[in-house]
């Protein structure tokens, strides 16, 4: 049996300078990973996928599934077929800005490789990650990164690792393709230089105004996360709905955590630290 966690994401700043002539948006972001995420198990057998955890009556199985079609790819790039008995303990929600579906297709892939004995930094390995989707590359790698091009084009930072972080959402699905279309196609320009949290700083989340036009209780969450105390940095995650706050401490963390679940019940939290 092969065990492989998919961390949840967040982008700690996410600039769209320019939408391409292949559809894809030309952007900058700054890819940081959770300790927590879904769970994807691997074991012998014929290819298939059963889904189990939280939020599993949200997800179908079916041959678009991203499980599937990594299991598939990768079969193709090594010259091996298609095999492997997957089951995703599904914990973190859908269509939530925070990886989902790209952090459990890069769990495929390593999963597989460890399975076959094949260099985590295999170039194929990125190869089928890319052509996945544009978040799939920084999650097979896993680590605090600058992501360009349409997020492939990865470029290792400065760790980020130990600092506490909250996660927030409000049960509130958001279309990713919906939030590009929203967006106001304004370039307001580069990341800056500098260390990793001052250039999160320094940044923004060009989908944030999008993302809160289609999904308004985006900023109940945001006003519920600014009011905690001792935060580094808030802001949406990705194109939503799910916002973060950094803490200078664990403690300021859980107090945050213990007061949004006690006056929003129904949302989604989950305590964590970067990695």
């Amino acid at each position: 049996m092969i065990v492989e966690t998919a961390p949840a994401k967040i982008n700690l700043a996410l600039h769209v300078r320019a939408r391409r002539a292949d559809g894809y948006h030309e952007i900058e972001t700054l890819f940081a990973f959770l300790c927590e995420g879904d769970v994807l198990t691997l074991v012998p057998g014929d290819l298939s996928l059963a889904i189990t955890g939280p939020f599993a009556g949200d997800l179908t199985v079916d041959d678009d599934n991203l499980v599937l079609r990594a299991a598939r790819s990768y079969a193709t790039a090594f010259g091996v077929t298609a095999a492997g008995a997957f089951t995703l303990d599904k914990r973190l929600p859908i269509a939530s800005g925070i990886g989902g579906g790209s952090a459990d297709a890069a769990a495929a892939l390593r999963a597989l490789a460890r399975r076959d004995g094949i260099a985590p930094d295999d170039r194929r390995l990125f190869d089928c990650a890319a052509a996945l989707g544009s978040d799939v590359p920084a999650c097979l790698l896993g680590v605090t990164v600058l992501g360009g091009g349409r997020g492939e084009l990865l470029e290792p930072l400065c760790t980020v690792a130990g600092t506490p972080v909250l996660l927030v959402n409000p049960g509130v699905a958001v279309s990713t393709a919906k939030v590009f279309a929203s967006w106001d196609k304004i370039d307001r320009g580069p990341i800056p230089v500098g260390g990793t949290l001052d250039r999160a700083l320094a940044g923004r989340n060009d989908l944030e105004a999008p993302a809160r036009a289609l999904a308004p209780a985006i900023d109940e969450v945001l006003a519920a996360l600014h009011g905690t105390e001792k935060t580094l940095l808030v802001r949406m995650s990705g194109s939503g709905a799910t916002c973060f706050a950094l803490y200078a401490n664990e403690a300021a963390r859980d107090a945050a955590a213990t007061t949004i679940r006690a006056t929003h019940p129904g949302w989604w939290c989950l305590e964590s630290v970067l990695t």
